[in-house]
Order: structure tokens, then C-alpha cells, then sequence
């Protein structure tokens, strides 16, 4: 299984993002987390496929775009177009679950598919076996900074199980509030991609990318 971080684009400062995202490359960040909010679904709004298409040659790494907007079907063409190399949606946002990952799938990109704390992970259930990646929200959508939600281990190892059960080796993906300090406790439970914001691009966002990485590495 890869162990993957994926910087959230979210917290960085936009004067310098070409800059600050190759620090995260050049120290072994495979992925850059785009957060994609519509004042609907969460009540921020972010930025959409302009910003993606304008940042994409910026870097190699790999675009993963998190739609934490309502009906995020209308825009997977538009996303695919701007350069996203995965799409996640929440299956809260979701009139038809299948349709929308199906249509990601159509699009010659990865599926990605979210809960929120709420959730209930049996929810998930019907779509394993559609999906390349399940990202647990361990902080509620729609704000950067937020204290991890600790309930969120019991969902990740809960997740794990199931997939092992059906013999699926899906990505584990979980956002919001992990740093250095708890990092290991997220890949214990099961996951093997993380998100982080604030941990990675306050302060010198290379030499954050490299502890992070330095955890990740060992559980290789």
C-alpha cells in the first residue's frame, strides 16, 4: 500500500503557492489537495476549475479535488478539463451516488467518495467496490483549523475491515486536523492518505512536508 500526503492548497498563501507547492513536491508530497466549497453544501466558498487549470502546470504532482458542493456532477467534465487527476464527492451532496461516481469513472479519472462525521460508514456499503478511494472527514466541512474529531479512528478501522472483507485494497484518505503530533494515530487505525492544511504551509512548508514524510515512510 502507498502512504501518500496531500497538502491542502486551502491554507497556503496564494502570493507564493507555485513556490510553497514545489517545496512539497521537492520533499516527497506526491499529492496536492484541492478543496473545492460552494456556499452550499458548506457554508465557505473557495475556488473552482480556473484555479486548478492555472496551478496545474505549476507542478507534477498529482491533482486531487475534494467537491464539498451540492450535486458535484455538474462539474466533473469541468474539473476533468482543468486538470484533476481524482475527484472526490461527498455522497451527502450526492441525488445519485452511482451516477456521479460513475461519471468521474467516464471521465478517465480516479473515483473518490466522502462522508461526513455524521455519517454513518455503513452508508458506504453499496459503493465499495466503485470507488479507488474513501475520504473520512475528521473535522465538519467548510473551515480550516478545526480540532480532530477523535471518533473518526473508530470509522477509519471500521472502513478498513470492510474493505478487507470484500478483498479491496482502497485508499483511506482523512481530512481535517492531523499534524505531526497525530499523525501516526490516523495511519495506525487504517488510512494511508493524508490531508493537511495548516500543519504543512504555516511555516517553512518543506521542512513540514519532510517530518510528515519521515512518519509516512515508515509505515511503508
Amino acid at each position: 500500500m502507498n502512504y501518500v500526503l496531500a497538502p491542502s492548497i486551502l491554507a497556503a498563501d496564494f502570493k507564493v503557492l507555485g513556490q510553497e507547492m514545489k517545496k512539497t513536491e521537492e520533499n516527497g508530497a506526491k499529492y496536492i489537495h484541492f478543496d473545492v466549497m460552494d456556499g452550499m453544501f458548506v457554508p465557505s466558498i473557495s475556488f473552482g476549475m480556473p484555479v486548478l487549470a492555472s496551478i496545474h502546470d505549476a507542478t507534477e504532482q498529482f491533482m486531487d479535488a475534494h467537491l464539498m458542493v451540492q450535486e458535484p456532477i455538474r462539474y466533473v467534465e469541468a474539473f476533468q478539463k482543468a486538470g484533476a487527476d481524482s475527484v472526490t464527492v461527498h455522497l451527502e451532496a450526492c441525488e445519485d451516488v452511482k451516477a456521479t461516481l460513475d461519471k468521474i469513472r467516464e471521465c478517465g479519472m480516479k473515483v473518490g467518495l466522502s462522508i461526513n462525521p455524521e455519517t454513518d460508514v455503513k452508508e458506504l456499503a453499496p459503493y465499495l467496490g466503485e470507488v479507488d478511494m474513501i475520504l473520512v472527514m475528521s473535522v465538519h466541512p467548510g473551515f480550516g483549523g478545526q480540532k480532530f474529531i477523535p471518533e473518526s479512528l473508530d470509522k477509519i478501522r471500521t472502513i478498513r475491515t470492510m474493505l478487507s472483507e470484500k478483498g479491496l485494497e482502497t485508499d483511506i484518505q482523512v481530512d481535517g486536523g492531523i499534524y505531526v503530533d497525530n499523525v501516526r494515530e490516523v495511519l495506525d487505525a487504517g488510512a494511508n492518505v493524508i490531508v493537511a492544511g495548516s500543519a504543512v504551509f504555516k511555516g517553512d512548508a518543506g521542512e513540514n512536508t519532510a517530518k510528515f514524510m519521515e512518519i509516512l515512510k515508515n509505515y511503508e
